[in-house]
């Protein structure tokens, strides 16, 4: 399975920006998706993840009420719309694939994006 994310950019606090996940070589609906950051020296963290058809999701309490977690399986595409930013939401911003799954731990993704920087200035 190949993931590639786009949409990252440079915002201003309070902006939004949507960013795609777009898998391929997978049956896409198999898998749960989540969305993972990095902060420059900080630990990956956890920001998001939807279950196989989209009817569950979850946040980190971070983003909840500012972030949407959506997907699409005819285009076999996930989204994270993202509002209200913050500097603090600065980071590289990456999406996974976790076989079967519904999880918040990076260990149990089994396929990762390259990853697409996000920077919100102040």
């Amino acid at each position: 399975v190949q993931l590639v994310e786009s949409g990252g950019g440079l915002v201003q606090a309070g902006g939004s920006l949507r960013l795609s996940c777009a898998a391929s070589g997978g049956t896409f609906s198999s898998y749960g998706m989540g969305w993972f950051r990095q902060a420059p020296g900080k630990e990956r963290e956890f920001v998001s993840v939807i279950s196989r058809s989209g009817g569950r999701t979850y946040y980190a309490d971070s983003v909840k009420g500012r972030f949407t977690i959506s997907r699409d399986n005819a285009k076999n595409t996930v989204y994270l719309q993202m509002n209200s930013l913050k500097p603090e939401d600065t980071a590289v911003y990456y999406c996974a694939a976790d076989i079967l799954r519904f999880s918040i731990v990076e260990d149990e993704y089994d396929y990762w994006g390259q990853g697409t920087q996000v920077t919100v200035s102040s």
